[in-house]
Order: C-alpha cells, then structure tokens, then sequence
C-alpha cells in the first residue's frame, strides 16, 4: 500500500482551508484517510503561527515509515525543517532570461567592466602622481 502526506480540503467556496493527512494513494482527495497530522490555512499571513500546525513526530514517523509527501506539501515541511526541499531541474532554457532580457544583462556587465577599468587607470594615475 502506497501511502501520501497530502491535503484534503475543507473550507467554504473561496476560503481554503486544508488537513493535513496521510491516506492510502489510491483515495479521493477529500475522502479516506489514516491519521491527521495538522492543518494548513492559506489565507493567513505566513508569518501567522497558526498557518500551519503540524504534528512534528508524526509526521516524521510517517515519513521514515515510507510516506512520501506531495509537492505542495513537501515545501511546506522543508520550510519547517522536517524534510529536504525538492531539488529544482536544471533545464536547457526554461530557466534563462528571455533574448531582451540576456541582452540587457550583458550591456550591464560591460558598463561595469568599463567602470571597474576607468576606476583602475585613476586609481593608477593617483598612486604614480603620489611617488
């Protein structure tokens, strides 16, 4: 049996509000679930204490019991401290600035490689009008 740490939503139209539960994969969202761990309230600020509540030691038992948590929540927990955050894929180009974008970040380099230089040369002039 595969087990997820997942949420299951509750709450009115327009106002989430989540449990945070183990269930077996193969239950709905909302539906069956094992143990509830905590809660998750994303309409508070996320300095709020009560934004999310969690069970620290069970959810590290369920973790080390093979539960694999979902990607929502495994960034909630790695902000926590209880897991390791997701690693982000290296991809070929989705992750680099646009053309206009990488354009202007090298026009900017070379400005400041230029200032650098002339700030070099006066510093030099300086220390050889000094000797």
């Amino acid at each position: 049996m595969s087990l997820k740490i997942r949420l299951s939503r509750g709450g009115a139209k327009k106002r989430p509000f989540y449990r945070i539960v183990v269930a077996d994969a193969r239950a709905p969202r909302d539906g069956r679930f094992i143990e509830k761990l905590g809660t998750y309230n994303p309409i508070l600020p996320t300095e709020h204490g009560d934004r999310l509540v969690l069970k620290t030691e069970r959810v590290q038992y369920w973790i080390a019991s093979g539960a694999q948590p979902t990607d929502r929540l495994r960034k909630l927990l790695s902000q926590a401290g209880l897991v390791e955050a997701a690693a982000v894929p290296e991809q070929t180009k989705k992750n680099q600035p646009k053309a206009k974008a990488q354009e202007r970040l090298r026009e900017a380099a070379e400005k400041a490689a230029a200032a650098a230089a002339a700030a070099e040369q006066a510093a030099g002039g300086e220390a050889a009008s000094a000797e």
